[in-house]
């Protein structure tokens, strides 16, 4: 005999959930039906750290022109607009997959108050844009020691 399992109403959600995915992944699928995963597929990979006394940001842009991208400093967010045109191909006999994204893009990442926009340098080389800006002075480091009890 089996024995009674309390109703969990969150496994019901977690089900609608995962038919619902389903759903609007057949329904706004490519052209081979793969779900397109919109969020990871059509943002540029992106790196942020400092360099000394600058802050440095990299995205990944493989692909895309550097023509065809747009920097620019709007308030305390660095802006990354751009598109990567799809190239037309035509495959005849083999079988032809892409997991690469096509179109329009935009990243925008949070700098800290106080960056000079004056100070902002861009470059392109082998797929990757690095843009790189002065640090504010009191954007610096600043070491917390760790209690242990």
């Amino acid at each position: 005999m089996r024995a009674l399992m309390p109703w969990r109403p969150f496994r019901e959600l977690t089900t609608l959930h995962k038919d619902f995915d389903d759903l609007l992944g057949r329904f706004f699928g490519d052209e081979e039906g793969m779900p397109t995963r919109w969020p990871e597929m059509t943002l540029p990979k992106i790196e942020s750290f400092r360099r000394d006394d600058e802050l440095v940001v990299r995205a990944d842009l493989p692909g895309v022109d550097p023509k065809k991208v747009e920097l620019a400093i709007e308030r305390d967010h660095l802006v990354i607009r751009g598109e990567r045109e799809a190239k037309e191909e035509r495959k005849e006999k083999d079988y032809h997959y892409r997991e690469v994204s096509y179109g329009r893009f935009e990243r925008v990442i949070e700098l800290p108050a106080g960056v000079d926009a004056e100070s902002v340098k861009a470059t392109y080389h082998d797929g990757v844009l690095e843009v790189t800006m002065k640090a504010p002075k009191d954007a610096a480091p600043k070491k917390v020691p760790i209690t242990v009890h």
